[in-house]
C-alpha cells in the first residue's frame, strides 16, 4: 500500500472493463457546477441529490434594489438558489447517516463510490467514527483526501482509489457501510457480496438509490434517458431486494423517498446557472410512476 499527500491510499486496482474506464474517465473529467458550487458553500461535497420541503422564498425578487441592480439581484438569487440545493442534499446526507447507528468513535465505516468525500465526513463528524471512502476516480480521491486533510480529520477520515467490488480491505473490519446513489454503476451481486464480506455480523449496510418500478413494467424511456446521461445502468427494484438476500444482507428498513425528492428537482429545474438538462427526465420518470427512490438499511446476518 502507498500513502498518498492529502489523506488518500491507492492499491493495484484490479484490470477493469472498459465500462469501468469509461466511467474512471468520466468522474476524472467531472467539473459539474451542480456539485461544485454547492459544495464550496461548506467543504461538503456531495454527488447524490436531495430531500424534503423546499423553502420556495429563494426564488422572490428583492425589492430592495433599484432598478439598476439587477445583475445583482441575479446574483443573489442565484445564491439563494444553490444555498437552498445545498441544504436538501445535506439533508439526504444527514438521512443517510442517521440509519448507520449506533455507532462508536471507535468503529470504522466504508462510503463506497465516496465521490468527492462529503457523505464520510458527515458520518465522522456525527458518530466520531473512522471512515474509508472508496471511488474507482483517483481525482476524486485525491480532491476528497485534501478536504480532510483541511479539516484536521484526515487521521480517522480517508479516500482510497479502489474498485468497490474489491477494496482489499480485511473481512468484517467495519460496523457500517453504505452507497449513496452509486449502486447503478455495478452488478448487485458483486457489490453486497463485498459489502457483506467487510462487515462485521450484525453490522448495517444502508442504501439510498434510484430504481426502476417494476410494477411499471421494463424499465421506461426516461429511465434509458437517466442511464445515457450518468454512463449508469439503473436496476430494478426487485433486484435490490434478491440480491440482498443472497448475500446475507437482510432489510430492516424500506423508505419511498420520491415524494421527499421531487421538490428539489422542482427547484433545481429553476435554477439556471446549475441545470444539466437531465432535470424534466427526472420529473417525469417520478410522475409516471416507472421511477423510484428508494432508501434501504439491511443487517448482515
Amino acid at each position: 500500500m502507498t500513502i498518498i499527500d492529502g489523506g488518500t491510499t491507492t492499491a493495484p486496482v484490479p484490470t477493469q472493463s472498459t465500462y469501468q474506464n469509461r466511467v474512471a474517465d468520466y468522474w476524472n473529467a467531472e467539473e459539474n457546477p451542480v456539485n461544485l458550487e454547492l459544495g464550496k458553500i461548506d467543504d461538503l461535497y456531495h454527488h447524490h441529490y436531495g430531500v424534503g420541503d423546499v423553502d420556495w422564498s429563494v426564488l422572490d425578487e428583492d425589492d430592495d434594489t433599484g432598478p439598476d441592480d439587477v445583475d445583482s439581484r441575479l446574483t443573489r438569487r442565484r445564491e439563494r438558489i444553490t444555498a437552498e440545493l445545498h441544504r436538501l442534499e445535506q439533508a439526504q446526507a444527514d438521512l443517510l447517516a442517521r440509519h448507520l447507528g449506533p455507532l462508536s468513535p471507535a468503529d470504522r465505516v466504508f462510503d463506497a463510490g465516496c465521490g468527492r468525500g462529503g457523505g464520510s465526513v458527515v458520518a465522522h463528524l456525527r458518530y466520531g467514527c473512522h471512515a474509508d471512502g472508496v471511488t474507482i476516480s483517483r481525482k476524486q480521491a485525491d480532491f476528497a483526501g485534501e478536504q480532510a486533510r483541511r479539516r484536521g480529520i484526515d487521521d480517522k477520515v480517508r479516500y482510497h482509489h479502489r474498485d468497490m467490488l474489491d477494496t482489499g480491505f480485511p473481512s468484517g473490519s467495519y460496523a457500517a457501510s453504505w452507497n449513496n446513489e452509486s449502486t447503478m454503476y455495478v452488478e448487485l451481486d458483486l457489490l453486497f457480496a463485498e459489502h457483506a464480506r467487510l462487515l462485521r455480523r450484525g453490522g448495517r449496510y444502508v442504501t439510498i438509490t434510484g430504481c426502476y418500478n417494476n410494477t411499471y413494467g421494463r424499465a421506461s424511456r426516461e429511465v434509458s434517458l437517466i442511464n445515457a446521461h450518468y454512463i449508469c445502468d439503473i436496476h430494478p427494484r426487485s433486484e435490490y431486494f434478491r440480491a440482498l438476500a443472497r448475500n446475507r444482507l437482510v432489510p430492516v428498513h424500506v423508505q419511498d423517498l420520491t415524494a421527499d425528492t421531487i421538490p428539489y428537482w422542482e427547484l433545481r429545474k429553476q435554477a439556471d446557472h446549475l441545470v444539466t438538462g437531465i432535470e424534466d427526465t427526472f420529473l417525469t420518470a417520478y410522475g409516471n410512476g416507472s421511477f423510484q427512490y428508494l432508501l434501504i438499511a439491511a443487517d448482515r446476518v
